[in-house]
């Protein structure tokens, strides 16, 4: 392999590196972005159920009719954060995959550059 040939192999191997960094980051960006939207729609959970609280403060005619509303609140309240639970669990299983196939997809071209590397040696 002559001087140019393999400058050109380390040229070519650098700069595919380069780009799976900047699909990994790419990568790692998306699933930010949906966590993020996941933390979101919880926090939105708990804003709605402070408010129906405040109203129920403000708007009950006794001490019963508020202690039953915030049961009933807290209950939709939990089975809320439950559906949101598994739609988290549902993401992060995405992720996994996501980052599974990143990781198998880029393995592989790497192998198959060393062993274009190697074999050119």
């Amino acid at each position: 392999m002559s001087t140019n040939e393999t400058f050109k192999t380390f040229n070519d191997m650098t700069t595919k590196g380069m780009d799976r960094m900047t699909s990994l980051g790419e990568l790692n960006v998306s699933i930010f972005e949906k966590l993020a939207s996941r933390q979101m729609d919880a926090l939105n959970l708990y804003m709605d159920h402070s408010m129906r609280l405040m109203t129920l403060a403000t708007e009950s005619k006794g001490y019963n009719e508020f202690f039953k509303g915030q049961v009933e609140a807290t209950k939709a309240l939990t089975e809320r954060m439950m559906d949101e639970s598994k739609a988290t669990m549902q993401v992060l299983g995405e992720t996994r995959e996501e980052y599974r196939t990143w990781l198998e997809k880029n393995m592989a071209e790497i192998s198959a550059d060393v062993r274009k590397g190697v074999a050119a040696s």
